[in-house]
C-alpha cells in the first residue's frame, strides 16, 4: 500500500492542473463505477488524475493504482484492494486495466465483494468491449470513450482561447456569425493548420519536435503491446498492420480494393478486414460504410482514413494527399458526437439525414447541391456562405 501511495502523490505533485477537459459524458462521474477507454495518449490518466485531485480525499481513502506495474506479475489485484478496503479505503482508481489479465472479472467481485467503496474509476485502450468481457460488468458500469482534443479544446491549450460547444445545427445555421465572433478574437486559420500537424494529443505541448516521433512510438506500442495482448497478434501479423498503415497514410480517401490490397500486404480477405476493424477499434484508423447499422466484422469498408489529421504527419510526413487531411478532420470530429455514412451523392451523410461535401476554398457549388440539401464544407476560408461552412468550424462540436 505504502508503495502506491507513493506513486499516487508523485502523480499528483507532476499534474498539470491549468487546463481540464471537460468529461465528454455529462454526469458520467456521478456514477460508483464508470469506465474510460481511449487511445493512447488522449488524456485518460491526467483527467483521473485532476478529478482525483479536485474531488477526493488525498489521504488513505484515496488510492491510484497503474495495472501495467511491475507488481502485478506476480500480485493480484483482488489482494491489494482487500488490504485497502481494510485500511479505510473508499475511492479506487484504475488505470490501465487493459494491461491485467481477467481484468472485468476481478473488477465485477470488486464492485459486489466492496459495497464500502463508494467510487471506482477504471480506464483502459479504446479496444476495450464491455460485452465481449468475460464478466458481466456492462450491468454495472457506466462507460464513455475519450476522444483526442477537438480544435475547439487545442485553441484552450494552445492560446488560452476559450470558446462554447456549438451543435451541428448550430453550426450549419449560424455558421457566419459564429465565425465573425471567432475571428474578431483569433486568426482561426492560423491555429487550424497548427491543430491539423499536432493538435490532436494533449502530450504535444511537451515537445513539439518530437511529437510526431512520439506518435509512431505510440502505433508501435499498441500494435506490438496492446493489441497483442488483447487480440493475440503475432510478430508477422504486428509487422503487415504497420506496413496497412503506411499503405493508408500514403493514400486518398477511397474505396479499398481488397483483392489488391490483400495480395500486397500477403494477408488472406479476411484476415485483412479483420485486422481493419482491430486498426480502428485501435482508433489508428477510420471506417466509412454505406449503413453502419449492424455493420458485420469481415464486411468491407466504403472508405477508410487515418483516424486523425497528425497521424499522416507522423506517418507519411508530407507525402500525403490534402484532400486526406480535410475528410479526416471532418470524419474525426463530427465522427465524435454523429453517425457517419458514405454517400453516393456526397463525401459524407450525417445523422441519415444531413450530406456533405469537403473541399478546397475553390470547390464549385451547384444549385442542385443547394435544393438538393448539400452543404459544402470548406478549407483555408475565414467565413462561409449560404450552404458553404469553414472547414475549421467543424471542431467545435466537443
Amino acid at each position: 500500500m505504502e508503495y502506491f501511495s507513493t506513486i499516487f502523490n508523485q502523480r499528483l505533485k507532476a499534474l498539470p492542473t491549468g487546463f481540464i477537459r471537460e468529461p465528454f459524458a455529462k454526469g458520467a462521474w456521478e456514477n460508483r463505477l464508470l469506465g474510460i477507454k481511449g487511445a493512447r495518449g488522449v488524456g485518460k490518466t491526467t483527467l483521473l488524475l485532476q478529478y482525483a485531485k479536485l474531488n477526493l480525499p488525498l489521504d488513505d481513502r484515496s488510492l491510484y493504482v497503474s495495472l501495467d506495474d511491475i507488481f502485478f506479475t506476480s500480485n493480484r489485484l483482488s489482494d491489494l484492494i482487500s488490504d485497502f478496503v481494510k485500511n479505510g479505503g473508499r475511492y479506487l482508481l484504475l488505470d490501465e486495466v487493459h494491461r491485467y489479465a481477467n481484468w472485468s472479472i476481478e473488477i465485477k467481485n470488486i464492485y459486489d465483494n466492496y459495497p464500502e467503496l463508494e467510487k471506482i474509476i477504471f480506464t483502459g485502450s479504446s479496444i476495450l468491449e464491455l460485452a465481449k468481457a468475460p464478466a458481466d460488468l456492462s450491468r454495472r458500469a457506466v462507460m464513455f470513450e475519450m476522444p483526442g482534443l477537438s480544435f475547439r479544446e487545442f485553441l484552450a491549450l494552445e492560446g488560452g482561447h476559450h470558446f462554447p460547444v456549438f451543435s451541428l445545427e448550430q453550426v450549419q445555421h449560424d455558421h457566419l456569425q459564429i465565425a465573425r465572433d471567432i475571428n474578431e478574437k483569433i486568426k482561426p486559420l492560423v491555429y487550424f493548420k497548427k491543430y491539423l500537424k499536432y493538435g490532436y494529443y494533449p502530450y504535444y505541448k511537451e515537445n513539439k519536435a518530437f511529437y510526431h516521433q512520439k506518435i509512431l512510438q505510440d502505433i508501435y506500442l499498441i500494435i506490438e503491446s496492446d493489441l497483442a495482448f488483447a487480440e493475440g497478434i503475432g510478430i508477422a501479423h504486428q509487422e503487415k498492420m504497420k506496413k496497412l498503415l503506411y499503405v493508408l497514410a500514403g493514400s486518398p480517401p477511397f474505396t479499398p480494393n481488397m483483392a489488391k490490397l490483400s495480395t500486397h500486404l500477403e494477408l488472406s480477405r479476411n484476415t485483412l478486414k479483420n485486422s481493419l476493424q482491430i486498426l480502428s477499434k485501435a482508433q489508428l484508423i477510420g471506417l466509412l460504410y454505406a449503413d453502419p447499422r449492424g455493420v458485420s466484422l469481415l464486411q468491407k469498408p466504403d472508405k477508410i482514413f487515418l483516424h486523425h489529421p497528425n497521424l499522416y504527419y507522423a506517418i507519411a510526413r508530407e507525402g500525403f494527399d490534402r484532400g486526406s487531411l480535410r475528410e479526416t478532420f471532418f470524419y474525426n470530429q463530427v465522427g465524435a458526437k454523429h453517425q457517419l455514412a458514405y454517400p453516393k451523392t456526397a463525401d459524407f451523410l450525417v445523422d441519415r439525414k444531413f450530406l456533405f461535401e469537403i473541399g478546397g476554398k475553390n470547390k464549385k457549388t451547384d444549385h442542385a447541391a443547394e435544393t438538393e440539401g448539400t452543404w459544402l464544407v470548406k478549407d483555408d476560408i475565414e467565413y462561409g456562405y449560404k450552404n458553404q461552412i469553414p472547414l475549421w468550424l467543424m471542431g467545435f462540436l466537443y
